[in-house]
């Protein structure tokens, strides 16, 4: 399909700020008729979400994690995720965070996909893996890292998304992405970690 009719040129770029973290960019583009418009943005560094999938006698139920939130003000209830580190390989990222933030390790591992959670404004990119084969141990958490882990049922959860509680972008798709595993429509490639 032809896009050339939508595809804006960047003409000038400017750094509005170079943060440890964050990168905030304003372009000057020019439109497909031609006229001139800004675009203000977000560098993003990437990330990973991991959706660990913990097999119990009851049943499956998925580790999550509570934390606060500074830009939202609240805690938020959410699949265990982290940013990439320069160079960092997103599969070794989503063990480590994984590890870090919960204390599991996974022996089976698939990725899911990607998304991008915040197109109008950032070039974020999150991978979507999932794990399963949980070992449970101890967390590793930054010193200045603060969030409670649980488990929950798919179902749990999806109350919670219904009930406006649970409304974080990356896991509400981690979920659409669990619905469709489970009902077989979306297959995974399994590997082992170890």
């Amino acid at each position: 399909m032809a896009e050339d009719h939508l595809i804006e040129h960047r003409v000038q770029r400017e750094a509005l700020l170079c943060g440890h973290f964050l990168h905030v960019l304003r372009d000057t583009v020019q439109l497909p008729n031609q006229n001139l418009a800004t675009r203000e943005f977000v560098v993003h560094p990437g990330a990973v979400m991991v959706i660990p999938m913990l097999d119990t006698p009851e049943g499956l139920r998925l580790v999550m994690e509570r934390q606060f939130r500074y830009p939202v003000g609240q805690v938020m209830t959410e699949f265990p995720a982290g940013k990439l580190d320069p160079g960092e390989d997103p599969w070794r990222c989503a063990q480590r965070e994984l590890l870090e933030e919960t204390g599991y390790k996974a022996r089976m591992w698939a990725r899911a996909g990607v998304l991008h959670p915040v197109i109008a404004y950032s070039t974020e990119v999150i991978e979507i893996w999932f794990a399963k084969d949980l070992i449970g141990g101890e967390r590793q958490l930054d010193a200045d890292e603060f969030l409670d882990v649980f488990t929950a049922t798919p179902t749990e959860l999806m109350a919670a998304c219904q009930q406006g509680q649970l409304t974080d972008a990356k896991t509400l798709t981690g979920l659409l992405w669990l619905q469709n595993v489970q009902s077989g429509l979306w297959p995974l490639r399994w590997q082992v970690a170890f």
